[in-house]
């Protein structure tokens, strides 16, 4: 049986969008474009070696 009073003090509200726009705007990933923007400029500057 579900105990609510526990369930409550489990519950974390969530953010609000802005809250949540800038803690995703802020967290440093790196997605597929850097990946290929970084291999490029190093084969560029191997290249140039």
């Amino acid at each position: 049986m579900i105990n609510f009073e526990e369930e409550l003090k489990k519950f974390h509200p969530s953010l609000e969008v802005e809250d949540a726009e800038e803690a995703i705007y802020n967290q440093d990933m790196t997605d597929m474009a850097d990946l290929m923007v970084k291999v490029v400029k190093e084969s560029k500057t191997t290249a140039e070696e």
